[in-house]
């Protein structure tokens, strides 16, 4: 079983709510499995000399995102909020191809399903729980993880919205195949927005003995 992850990230991230401005980003990233956390740290340069950090993680049940210039003007600062902690955990959940016996039965998740290439999935932690929809191609690999309902900051407002991450390009790693590159998008009336487009360029296993 996958005891914990350390991940590391390039690629762009859409910093426009309503247009495509895609900067150029790197993260690092550490996931631990029991009880389900992470902690993502990211660079996105907005321009030569410009750079905003962003800090997105659920830690004991708390959700956390906070984003600000050079470190030092807050940008955004959301954390400790029922709405919040759904969101991050919803990430964790979404990012579990990347950790996968953390998605099997033994380790709480509740499966059931919808057709011959999807079923709905349910993880609980401590007074949050969630189900997300989960995809699968022809070769029994996850494709995408859906929420019908995530918090998305627009004009400064939450507005619950469905939102979607699409994975590929799987690899061999440590005995399980893992997609190493990904897509995350707001699934809007008039289509997907994607704002996150990244590929993994390391990742370091712990395993339980």
């Amino acid at each position: 079983m996958v005891l914990a992850v350390s991940v590391e990230h390039t690629g762009t991230f859409n910093v426009s709510e309503t247009g495509e401005q895609w900067r150029p980003f790197t993260s690092t990233q550490r996931v631990i499995t029991h009880r389900p956390g992470f902690d993502w740290e990211a660079r996105v340069v907005m321009m030569p000399g410009l750079t905003a950090r962003v800090h997105d993680a659920y830690i004991a049940g708390e959700g956390i995102l906070h984003a600000s210039f050079f470190g030092l003007v807050s940008l955004v600062n959301l954390r400790g909020t029922p709405e919040v902690a759904q969101g991050e955990l919803m990430r964790f959940f979404a990012e579990a191809a990347w950790y996968p016996t953390a998605l099997l039965p033994s380790q709480g998740v509740q499966w059931e399903p919808v057709d011959d290439a999807s079923a709905k999935a349910t993880l609980k932690d401590d007074g949050t729980a969630l189900t997300m929809l989960f995809r699968f191609n022809e070769d029994g690999l996850i494709e995408s993880v859906r929420a019908e309902a995530r918090g998305r900051t627009v004009a400064g407002a939450v507005i619950p919205t469905p939102w979607e991450g699409r994975w590929s390009n799987y690899e061999l790693r440590d005995g399980m195949l893992i997609p190493l590159e990904g897509e995350v998008a707001w699934i809007l009336p008039e289509g997907p927005k994607p704002y996150w487009r990244g590929r993994i360029t390391r990742l370091n296993y712990e395993f339980t003995q």
